[in-house]
């Protein structure tokens, strides 16, 4: 079956109990996303601008990234002042003009928060960096004496994410903690402070309308006591993978817990999501019990490759260990710091096929959904930016870690770049010739194209009683597939009783014949019926829909 091309429109926003237990999120990194003004850089009159295409998508909310004001050294994430909008991305009134229109076409917003570190331009670091060492200003960031007998080394033996010590030292011999760029200097939550800035900072949004926060680096802003060596090097590559004195510590979910409170102070079920790195789904589980935050991101689904057994065993733990806290589930397969997923599964076609087979496998599991600006368009990795572009501070560890690749600004519509991403003829990224192609304006024309493919399937994911929150029951399938059943869950009402839909994915080499469990709703690649089997071709998706009372077949 061939998608189909469906106008969606969007109903008023409403406050529906649990929203964000199977909402499809769409990250919109406004740099790269829509420039209104002709300077080439993205910029929230530009996303306002273009709420159209997300509401005819068929997202539920939009998460921004940081548009506060900040001297840019990682594009935003050194936040100089957490109550202003940077020029560059407009003021506060282009802020409330967009939360009020996106909540119009009933669009939750939903804005970056970054606690863990303030730019070094921060009015508070500032003061630190002029205050005598002891004093009032130093203890709002984390200062230490270096070691050995003049003080010349680091106080420990921590590494910056972004590569080299995770220290700075300052003229008067001081050393201060920088998990990032040393422009990023790390807050020191053990002071009360700093607890209550970011209160404000959270009631200074939610009194502007925003409906959550995404909170960056949320495993990060409290470190074992004393400081202690990690005791190995090349600690990056261990993020997530081991226990890191720095990171993951158990005192962040008090933290959690107190942001939760003052969330559920306010009206409309406002919600936080963990941008959390945790050595396991148990660890990270802890981020969403049911009185911390809402969600947390599922890094461990997103780095997985394309394995049948290795994406079953990461959909089975994710749910188990969600399902224990009573949270959901979230699924996500690009962002703004990781290679596009149509790069990661093998580029070209091949990766395409994947990538449009991939987009039907997560938006028919059980939880919320994560879709990152461009991928409804197919966008690969840029692999080929000019040196001069290249301005991503994380290269400082590996030339070839950069995150450029990925930022490249979305093409809007015409024959040529910078394709009606902004009035002006440039970008701040150049964007690839060849993506003429791929263009909003053209696909839109295209039934087959993969933003007709996320239409459909994001209109049919609203409709079907079966999809979205609930549970999951694997079915039999050929080698190299993967076969679940989705059910509307038990209170959907009389018009659900009995709703069923199917997901078949062949992920192997070879083309799988799998039951006809149903009436074929949506395929990602030209599929067939052969007596009553479907033939699937590799790299595949196929959504059926299962009649009130068939069993669709045994658990395995």
């Amino acid at each position: 079956m061939t998608q189909h091309t469906i106008d969606v429109t969007p109903a008023p926003q409403a406050t529906v109990a649990g929203w964000w237990r199977d909402a499809v999120i769409y990250q919109v990194y406004v740099r790269s996303f829509a420039d209104s003004n002709g300077d080439g850089i993205g910029d929230l009159a530009g996303v306002r601008e273009r709420l159209p295409h997300l509401a005819e998508l068929g997202v539920d909310a939009l998460w921004l990234t940081p548009f506060y004001t900040s001297p840019m050294a990682d594009f935003g994430y050194d936040v100089a002042d957490y109550r202003d909008v940077d020029p560059i991305f407009g003021d506060l009134d282009d802020a409330r003009a967009l939360i009020r229109d996106a909540h119009d076409r009933g669009l939750r917003i939903i804005v970056d928060v970054v606690p863990n570190h303030t730019s070094d331009r921060h009015a508070w670091f500032q003061e630190a960096l002029a205050a005598e060492p002891g004093g009032a200003a130093r203890a709002r960031y984390i200062f230490r004496e270096g070691r050995g007998e003049d003080g010349s080394r680091p106080p420990n033996d921590w590494e910056s994410v972004f590569g080299g010590p995770a220290w700075t030292r300052v003229p008067d011999g001081q050393w201060y903690l920088h998990l990032f760029a040393p422009e990023q200097p790390d807050l020191n939550w053990e002071n009360p402070e700093v607890h209550a800035e970011f209160e404000d900072v959270l009631r200074f949004w939610l009194d502007l309308g925003v409906d959550g926060f995404r909170v960056d680096v949320a495993h990060g802003m409290v470190k074992a006591a004393g400081l202690p060596d990690a005791g190995f090097g090349d600690q990056v590559t261990m993020l997530g993978r081991t226990v890191l004195p720095y990171f993951d510590q158990d005192g962040v979910h008090a933290i959690h817990r107190s942001w939760r409170r003052l969330l559920d102070s306010y009206g409309g079920e406002r919600i936080a999501v963990a941008e959390a790195w945790a050595p396991n789904a148990e660890r990270l589980s802890l981020y969403v019990r049911p009185d911390e935050l809402h969600q947390a991101f599922n890094f461990h689904y997103l780095t997985v490759g394309w394995d049948p057994r290795e994406k079953r065993d990461v959909i089975d733990e994710s749910l188990r260990t969600a399902g224990q806290v009573g949270a959901p589930t979230t699924w996500v397969l690009s962002n703004h710091d990781v290679k596009r997923h149509v790069t990661r599964y093998g580029g070209g076609e091949v990766g395409l096929r994947r990538g449009r087979a991939a987009a039907l496998l997560m938006l028919a599991l059980p939880g919320s959904a994560y879709i990152y600006q461009g991928e409804e368009l197919g966008l690969s990795e840029v692999l080929d930016l000019p040196e001069e572009f290249l301005q991503d501070p994380q290269r400082a560890r590996d030339p070839e870690s950069g995150r450029d690749g990925c930022r490249v600004p979305l093409p809007w519509s015409g024959d040529a770049p910078p394709f009606g991403f902004g009035p002006g003829e440039a970008s701040w990224l150049p964007i690839p010739p060849h993506w003429a192609d791929l263009t909003v304006e053209r696909q839109s024309a295209d039934p087959d194209s993969m933003l007709s493919l996320y239409r459909a399937a994001l209109r049919l994911r609203r409709e079907h009683p079966a999809l979205g929150d609930g549970t999951l029951r694997w079915l039999v399938g050929p080698p190299g597939t993967l076969v679940f059943s989705r059910e509307a869950a038990p209170g959907s009402g009389a018009a659900a009783a009995g709703a069923r839909l199917t997901c078949a994915v062949n992920l192997g080499d070879r083309t799988a014949r799998i039951p006809a469990y149903g009436r074929p709703l949506l395929a990602s690649g030209p599929i067939r019926p052969d007596g009553d089997c479907i033939v699937l071709p590799p790299d595949t998706a196929v959504w059926c829909d299962v009649t009130t009372g068939g069993e669709p077949g045994k658990d395995r």
